[in-house]
């Protein structure tokens, strides 16, 4: 934007110099997709399983690995749970326990039910049997 004779240029001018050199940040797919299409795409991202440090953390310690299928009945055992109304959910997939965050869809904490001292848990209302 140029000042000139120490001038400042008119609002009008501001704002067509503005909207005349921004980047275009839209792609041809985007202005073709329908509303129910850019939706239902955003609702599946903000539905896939996020780990916080200290689960992904706890999955390294105890050398846990999940595999697709574990993460499949993880995810249903999530979308179970938040049918339901739960908030802080255990969630067991066989001899595996997660403590899940629904609302955030995260896993907080992660360890194999063998364990004897993770034999309690607190600060959950709810759980599922995956």
């Amino acid at each position: 934007m140029t000042i000139l004779n120490g001038q400042f240029p008119s609002i009008e001018q501001a704002a067509g110099e503005y909207l005349n050199n921004r980047p275009e940040i839209r792609t041809p797919a985007d202005k073709t997709r329908s509303f129910a299409e850019v939706f239902a795409n955003k609702q599946t991202e903000d539905r896939e399983l996020k780990f916080s440090k200290h689960a992904a953390n706890r999955l390294s310690e105890r050398n846990i690995e999940l595999s697709d299928k574990v993460m499949d009945r993880l995810q249903a055992g999530t979308v179970a749970a938040e049918q339901k109304g739960i908030n802080e959910s255990l969630v067991m997939v066989d001899q595996l326990a997660f403590i899940v965050n629904v609302k955030n869809q995260t896993v907080i904490t992660a360890l194999e039910g063998t364990d004897p001292e993770a034999n309690v848990f607190t600060n959950i209302d709810g759980a599922v049997i995956a």
